[in-house]
């Protein structure tokens, strides 16, 4: 694992320097797991590209503000998330704000668990059938493990918001769930 790190360290010192060959590997290196992260987002392998590529660039670009903090692939996810909100919201994703004072966030509670005859791949496919505003805020704190802290700065909503968000959002992902188990979802 330290072999892994100073191997980055040193790739991250060239790509500092502008060097196209280190750029290449640590693109190739990461490339996949961003295009995921990209994907889960953008619901298509061409927006995803692009959003992907895109983040690269200005990962590039901004190389010289990495200050290994962070793994260099947290910082990078941060990036690709970014863009990935960022062009949903350029194609009119409206978040609607929620009136902080006449409401009253009560989440019932933390569990999240499903029945045993449903899959990961079928929890995920009902997350991705929610409305776009539930399913942004349940993909970023389930998947991605963002607090709602994060996400409230990651979307540019409340923290109020993003928390009824992803209440709602469970309501609704239960609810699917529940016709998935019963054999009358999807």
């Amino acid at each position: 694992m330290t072999e892994v790190k100073i191997y980055n360290t040193e790739i991250i010192q060239q790509c500092k320097k502008n060097n196209r060959r280190a750029q290449l590997k640590l693109y190739n290196q990461y490339c996949d797991a961003m295009y995921n992260i990209a994907f889960r987002f953008m619901k298509n392998s061409h927006d995803a590209e692009d959003v992907m590529q895109e983040a690269f660039i200005k990962a590039f670009k901004k190389i010289d503000t990495f200050k290994g903090e962070v793994t260099f692939g947290a910082w990078l996810k941060r990036i690709v998330i970014n863009k990935s909100i960022d062009t949903l919201k350029s194609v009119k994703l409206k978040f609607s704000e929620v009136n902080e004072n006449y409401l009253k966030v009560i989440v019932d509670d933390d569990n999240w668990e499903i029945d045993n005859g449903i899959s990961i791949e079928e929890v995920k496919l009902a997350i991705s059938q929610l409305p776009q505003k539930y399913e942004l805020v349940l993909s970023l704190f389930l998947i991605e493990g963002y607090d709602h802290q994060e996400i409230s700065q990651i979307l540019n909503i409340t923290e109020v918001n993003s928390r009824t968000h992803l209440s709602r959002g469970k309501q609704k992902l239960k609810e699917s769930l529940k016709l998935v188990g019963n054999g009358t979802g999807y």
